[in-house]
């Protein structure tokens, strides 16, 4: 069964925790770099979806013109 993507606010939430846990600096070496590599996959898709929905708005947009 494939994974649910997240929503953004879900991502947003993901990334908080992880740079809460980061700034705690309480993490192994090893699950700092498993942190970095999924706040890295979450940065991106929020802005994909960022990206997205920019583009759908200004279409929106153009077609009031």
């Amino acid at each position: 069964m494939a994974k649910k993507e997240e929503t953004y606010n879900e991502a947003i939430e993901k990334l908080r925790k992880i740079v809460a846990e980061i700034e705690n600096g309480d993490l192994d070496v090893d699950i700092l770099s498993e942190k970095v590599k999924e706040a890295t996959r979450l940065i991106k898709l929020c802005k994909e979806k960022l990206y997205k929905v920019d583009e759908e708005v200004k279409k929106v947009l153009e077609e009031l013109d």
